[in-house]
């Protein structure tokens, strides 16, 4: 394909008040305007002929891309022929991912190949597909441009963030010295036996095994750890309010990279970890795992999440649950609630729910909604904003204190932070043998 180029164009435009001057000026020669369109157009296909040339074009697309992460889609364009000066690259991809700016890179051909980096940012799990690739250049003088359209066919899987997963717990281990805390866990005050130890003073006396101690002639005490392969079952709601963006990513996300934070933790300290989804009626379950290789499972289940526009159903998800568990598990709960009667059916499940096991609930701060209310007013409308959001934020918090009064542990947390709060309150309830 073939067109002129902006240049070309606005050289064309001149000529218009060029030949009103020459009318008024000289309106028995009038026809000495045509030459100006003339040379411009011979000028535009001398520009086409120098700068024709055969163009292949090759896309370097990862098979997987972490979601929030920018990654680069590598566009080569080689020409063969012609005397290009500068060309633009475009790539075209469903999903919907980020760009930088429009989407387009301009470069100066250097021996008529080039070969650059495209940074893709995607903002949702799924299939990324690269549909076409453009390429256009122009000949020495600029004035027409040679383009060209290849269907690649690539495409490129959205998964959970594993690296900033590792990363981000590295820097927990890191930044509560977690070496000093997995020996508090793993040997404390826990109810499951673990060893034989000589007493000294300031121990517990309750902890002397005497029968030990008389056949040693010697004092000894037992030593208790943290119960291990205690069952921590991620749930993550699915639903419609689950999938509005927080900060440029899905609240589901968030919640999926808080959870695999988490579970990589629980799986080192030795607990069984499951994953479930739901939305309208449950979705998926990857059943109870452990050890650490069982980590990737959790990431292939987690990443088939997927994004619903269903109202969350509590009484129907939750009651399935509570029928398929058998023991007493330690649940994480990731919803969010803002409709009262939503919250109302949320609350009478979780109160089944909490009878026989731990229930923590993880929900987003409003941080929208709190600047809006502490922000001080100017006009009418602001006031009207101001106090809806106090009201919201108000229905909020009397959910939250109805779960707490029902023994739920909340956890509501900026986005940010989120999976680090959750591996704190982890840590301190299986430090305090509440698993």
């Amino acid at each position: 394909m073939i067109y002129p180029a902006r240049a070309a164009i606005l050289a064309a435009s001149l000529g218009a008040p060029a030949a009103l001057l020459l009318a008024v000026i000289a309106p028995t020669r009038w026809q000495l305007a045509l030459f100006w369109p003339l040379a411009v157009l011979l000028l535009v296909a001398a520009d086409a002929l120098l700068g024709a040339a055969r163009a292949r074009l090759a896309l370097d697309w990862p098979s997987t891309l972490p979601i929030g992460v920018a990654t680069d889609a590598w566009l080569t364009l080689r020409l063969q022929g012609g005397l290009a000066r500068r060309a633009e690259l475009a790539l075209g991809v469903s999903g919907a991912p980020d760009f930088p700016e429009d989407n387009r890179v301009r470069v100066a051909l250097d021996g008529g190949a080039v070969r650059v980096a495209l940074p893709v940012v995607p903002r949702r799990r799924g299939l990324l597909i690269a549909e076409r690739l453009w390429a256009r250049w122009t000949g020495p003088l600029g004035l027409a441009w040679h383009q060209r359209v290849v269907k690649p066919g690539a495409t490129a899987r959205v998964l959970p963030d594993l690296g900033g997963v590792r990363t981000q717990a590295a820097q927990i281990f890191q930044r509560h010295a977690f070496q000093g805390l997995l020996a508090q866990i793993d040997r404390g005050d826990g109810q499951e036996f673990d060893t034989l130890v000589d007493f000294h003073p300031g121990m517990d006396r309750r902890r002397i095994d005497w029968k030990h101690s008389a056949r040693h002639v010697k004092l000894h005490a037992k030593e208790y750890r943290a119960e291990r392969n205690s069952q921590i079952l991620f749930v993550v709601d699915c639903g419609r309010q689950m999938s509005e963006p927080v900060a440029g990513l899905p609240r589901i996300d968030r919640a999926v990279q808080a959870s695999l934070l988490t579970a990589w933790v629980a799986l080192k300290l030795g607990d069984r970890v499951a994953i479930e989804a739901f939305d309208a009626r449950p979705r998926l379950a990857s059943g109870f795992v452990s050890g650490a290789g069982a980590f990737a499972e959790l990431q292939h289940v987690a990443a088939e999440i997927d994004y619903s526009a269903a109202e969350s159903n509590y009484t129907f998800a939750l009651t399935a649950l509570a029928k398929r568990l058998t023991r007493r598990s330690m649940i994480v709960l990731f919803t969010e609630f803002t409709d009262p009667a939503a919250a109302d059916f949320l609350v009478r499940a979780v109160a089944r729910l909490a009878e026989a096991h731990l229930l923590l609930v993880v929900v987003l701060r409003e941080e929208e909604l709190e600047s809006i209310a502490a922000r001080a007013p100017e006009t009418a409308e602001d006031v009207t904003r101001a106090v809806t959001a106090g009201a919201l934020l108000r229905d909020r918090q009397l959910v939250i204190t109805r779960l707490q009064r029902l023994g739920v542990r909340v956890i509501e947390s900026e986005h940010d932070r989120v999976g680090e709060r959750l591996v704190a309150g982890y840590a301190d309830l299986k430090r305090r043998n509440l698993l």
